[in-house]
């Protein structure tokens, strides 16, 4: 499975760590974030960057995950893009909750909340997941793709 790493300054530290954590678990990580910690870059540049290339993907079991501050403007970047259902998730519960019934393929991560253990531990359970498929989840998943334009 491929996955596509981004983050802004405050998430950069954490990416890098998810990144070597995550290739050592196998995966194939594509990292689109910065090289060198710039304190003067802005989330969406890279959430718009993670999304596009995980849009474009051929992989179809691709995913992603972004990390900024709080996890939030990491998580409205991404899902103004249709397809996209962006999860934050702060604990284990939750990741796979946003897997399970929700079929999230991008997970938002808070670095200024959670340090990079329980990063490595929560996007684990997420990436391990799978989604249920139950009717009324895909349902709901057709509706959020009708939202908007």
């Amino acid at each position: 499975m491929k996955i596509y790493l981004g983050a802004d300054h405050n998430g950069f530290a954490m990416k890098n760590q998810l990144r070597d954590s995550l290739r050592k678990l196998g995966y194939d990580v594509e990292d689109e974030g910065d090289e060198q910690l710039n304190l003067e870059d802005d989330f969406p540049q890279f959430a718009s960057k993670v999304v596009n290339a995980l849009k474009l993907s051929d992989d179809s079991a691709a995913k992603a995950i972004l990390i900024c501050g709080s996890g939030q403007g990491m998580c409205m970047a991404a899902n103004r893009y249709k397809g996209i259902r962006a999860s934050l998730c702060w604990d284990e519960v939750e990741a796979r909750a946003s897997r399970n019934d929700d079929d999230s393929n991008v997970l938002c991560l808070p670095a200024r909340y959670i340090d990079s253990n329980r990063a490595e531990a929560i996007a684990k359970v997420w990436l391990e997941m799978a989604f249920a498929g139950a009717p009324r989840f895909k349902r709901r998943i057709r509706e959020l793709d009708e939202i908007g334009g």
